[in-house]
């Protein structure tokens, strides 16, 4: 397949290297110069199967694509998606970043104006972030075993269009997780963009505190590694899905008052006791264990219905008319992991 890759920081970087290194041709792009150079270097040191280009211009990019894909901060996609049209592109189109309601926002306006679909689009998200960043980071081994989210909202995506990409995603050994945008949004609030916030205030709370920082060891590092993030990465983020943001922050800052409220009883270790068990409980029985591969006929409902119990899909058959998926085991009723 014909790829182009808009944006080569550390997920679009990944994705341009993982691509190419199972036989796609790949034409990636970034706007900055400095990044567009390291990645023509490292195509010149990479092996000639594997090997990817890179183009002057978005437009540059896209003329023989089948697939683009969109790999740069929320505030950049209106001006991509400005350029596809520009370019005159009709293929298909995903994206990866982490917010997916205002994507499908600027596609409805980019993409679908005036009602007449310029191009297929896909929303997607692949849980595999780091805090490293750059195109100096990209692996192409990142979404082995990850869940990437493919949006999969009836009035506007084409399923024979999220199949394919599906079947695409799943060579890379990513399991595929369909779902409607909001669902992503208010998902990714609680588990991603949230935690960022906490590590962040974590860390500059202890950063004041020099014994403190020399103390801090392994619940410091777990607690506070997203914080090394770039702050404006973290900003479009989770600004970006401020109102899934918003709720979802509420809920923490409601856990944590229990938990403040707990240390000025007269007895702070049973009432700690009782705060700290359900979330242990809950941290004890993740990640979910997969149980046996079942075969779904391959709609939206169908589809649907797995992602919201937390399946995923790990192969699409070659006529598209089923797939091939997974269903977590719940967790045993003592709130801990079934035998794994």
């Amino acid at each position: 397949m014909d790829v182009a890759v808009i944006g080569l920081g550390l997920i679009g970087g990944s994705v341009l290297r993982a691509l190419a290194s199972t036989g796609h041709r790949v034409l990636g792009y970034d706007a900055d110069p400095a990044t567009r150079a390291t990645a023509r270097t490292a195509a010149a040191r990479a092996p000639a199967s594997g090997r990817w280009q890179v183009a002057g211009t978005v437009r540059d990019a896209v003329p023989r694509a089948e697939l683009v894909v969109i790999a740069v901060p929320l505030p950049a996609v209106a001006g991509v998606l400005g350029d596809l049209v520009g370019a005159g592109y009709t293929g298909l189109v995903t994206d990866v970043t982490s917010v997916k309601g205002p994507v499908q926002a600027l596609v409805d306006q980019h993409l679908y104006g005036g009602h007449t679909r310029i191009a297929g689009f896909v929303g997607g998200h692949p849980m595999a972030g780091r805090e490293t960043s750059g195109f100096g980071a990209a692996d192409p081994t990142l979404f082995a075993g990850c869940a990437w989210v493919l949006c999969l909202d009836p009035q506007v995506t084409a399923l024979a269009d999220w199949l394919e990409l599906a079947a695409l995603l799943i060579t890379l050994k990513a399991r595929v997780v369909p779902a409607l945008a909001a669902d992503h949004d208010r998902a990714v609030a609680a588990v991603s963009h949230v935690p960022h916030l906490l590590a962040t205030a974590l860390a500059a709370v202890a950063a004041d505190d020099p014994l403190a920082s020399t103390l801090a060891a392994g619940s410091f590092r777990d607690g506070t590694r997203v914080a090394a993030t770039r702050p404006d990465l973290v900003a479009a983020m989770c600004g970006g899905n401020a109102a899934a943001v918003g709720p979802a922050l509420d809920a923490v800052l409601d856990a944590l008052h229990q938990a403040r409220a707990a240390v000025d009883v007269d007895d702070p270790i049973g009432a700690l006791r009782a705060w700290l068990g359900p979330g242990s409980a809950a941290r004890a029985a993740w990640p979910p264990r997969a149980g046996t591969p079942v075969e779904l006929p391959a709609r939206a409902d169908v589809l649907l219905r797995l992602g919201r119990v937390g399946g995923w899909v790990t192969g699409v058959a070659e006529d598209r008319r089923t797939v091939t998926a997974v269903r977590p085991v719940p967790p045993d009723p003592a709130g801990s992991p079934a035998a794994r």
